[in-house]
């Protein structure tokens, strides 16, 4: 199962932030991976990155060992964790927006066979001392020119379609690993 939800609120210690999101994963049994939510184009965007990733693992096609980091190479549309991570991870910051990830249910993943119901996500937010945002989730122009996206890119299709441009990026890095 696959679980994509935004929040946003005070992130002053990276490490520890992300050392509270790997603990809740092995206690829980689940995959989980935050981004900067500046660089997610919605809901579909992260779950093509998801969906790829596990595919890639599925298939022995994976360019990294862990399925977390494997959705972070694909959500960026890069092929160099370094690169992706640098454009796609969470910073310091008072009003940090964040996009998590959290895939859980995957019998033949043992890193993410366990079980993500509401309540798990609620205590995920509250452990982290953030708020849930979804509308963290919507992206605009500017979310496509972050991504590295040209302007000639971006006017290449009608604005209800911005979205596929994303997606183009996230399959591309099938072509390009």
């Amino acid at each position: 199962m696959l679980t994509v939800f935004g929040a946003e609120g005070l992130v002053d210690d990276v490490d520890d932030f992300l050392r509270k999101i790997g603990d809740f994963s092995t206690k829980h049994r689940v995959v989980i991976q935050v981004f900067n939510a500046d660089l997610v184009y919605g809901r579909n965007h992260v779950l093509s990155a998801a969906e790829h990733a596990l595919r890639a693992f599925r298939e022995g096609a994976n360019s990294m060992r862990s399925l977390a980091m494997e959705a972070v190479l694909y959500a960026a549309g890069e092929r160099q964790i370094g690169v992706a991570l640098s454009k796609m991870g969470v910073e310091k910051s008072e009003e940090s927006r964040c996009v998590f990830l959290v895939i859980s249910s995957v019998p033949d993943f043992k890193e993410a066979n366990g079980f993500f119901n509401p309540e798990d996500l609620d205590s995920l937010i509250g452990l982290l001392g953030l708020k849930r945002d979804d509308s963290v989730l919507e992206g605009n122009e500017d979310t496509l020119r972050r991504f590295g996206l040209s302007d000639e890119e971006i006017r290449t299709v009608e604005k209800d379609k911005y979205e596929d441009l994303i997606l183009e990026k996230v399959a591309m890095v099938d072509v390009i690993k």
